[in-house]
């Protein structure tokens, strides 16, 4: 009995680049060892599966080739992106339930916006902790190292330019270790150039040495500047890919209350639909 795997790219610039994920709309059961196989045997960061859910329109389960996660940007955006191109969006509001919450997705004209949790903010680091994962004088130490999440964690590292963030040569075996010794997903570079935020991710803990795009860590270092740095934009524009030849752009906005605290976080961007892969169930066990 063969699946159909539709891929789509999420977060792309000029309907080129972005990420790359699988999306599967659960037409048999299968159990979390399948679902695990068969995105590995797919390879991108992150497949979801997309069910029917009680309590939202859908119920979406992430998979990276390794385990399952909580969340994921990309993987939200791509499958809303498969969603408009199979003809059923009818629309701009929906709510799906995921190990994070039920999470509402907004939908204007080609932009698809996902609701994130509101911010944690953790520890703050030294930057002589990374020493062993990449040279640290390229951290720029005017601003903080911290663990943030929005719902998933990764430590936010500041970087002191662009040509730096573009040559560094990551050790990811160290990466790993560290993210291991923290509980994150991973690490999120950034820097700027003028206006512009540029960013690099790297996650091998979960088998992702790097991302070309990643929602979840640009929505909490949105709110990392924002409250570190107090820079307040209508909308952050985060740039990625580039060292992959994939660039990308995630768009984030975040909404206050009336004492100016981060009451809702909303992550974004286009996408575009790839192929459809269709795979044999009886592969997977």
């Amino acid at each position: 009995m063969k699946i159909s795997v539709y891929v789509a790219s999420a977060f792309s610039k000029e309907n080129k680049g972005g990420n790359k994920a699988g999306v599967v709309f659960l037409e048999h059961t299968l159990t979390a060892i399948q679902k695990m196989a068969i995105a590995k045997q797919l390879g991108y960061a992150e497949t979801v599966f997309i069910s029917k859910s009680e309590i939202a329109d859908y119920k979406f389960e992430y998979f990276t080739p390794k385990e399952e996660v909580d969340l994921c940007g990309h993987a939200t955006i791509g499958s809303f992106t498969v969603l408009k191109h199979l003809n059923k969006l009818f629309k701009n509001c929906y709510t799906i339930e995921t190990n994070s919450g039920i999470l509402a997705i907004t939908i204007t004209d080609d932009i698809i916006f996902m609701e994130q949790t509101k911010p944690t903010f953790y520890d703050v680091l030294s930057s002589n902790k990374f020493s062993d994962c990449f040279d640290v004088t390229i951290i720029d130490n005017k601003s903080p190292i911290q663990m943030v999440s929005t719902g998933l964690k990764d430590i936010l590292i500041p970087i002191n330019d662009e040509t730096q963030l573009h040559a560094l040569h990551p050790n990811f075996e160290k990466i790993k270790e560290l993210s291991q010794y923290y509980d994150v997903v991973g690490m999120h570079l950034f820097t700027f150039n003028n206006d512009r935020i540029i960013c690099r991710n790297f996650a091998p803990l979960y088998d992702i040495n790097e991302e070309s795009a990643t929602g979840t860590s640009n929505a909490a270092l949105a709110c990392y500047l924002y409250t570190q740095l107090h820079l307040q934009k209508e909308v952050y524009l985060f740039e990625q890919g580039y060292s992959l030849h994939s660039p990308s752009e995630i768009l984030v906005k975040l909404a206050t209350d009336s004492s100016n605290e981060i009451e809702k976080v909303y992550v974004g961007g286009k996408g575009y639909y790839c192929e459809t892969k269709y795979l044999n169930i009886e592969d997977f066990g």
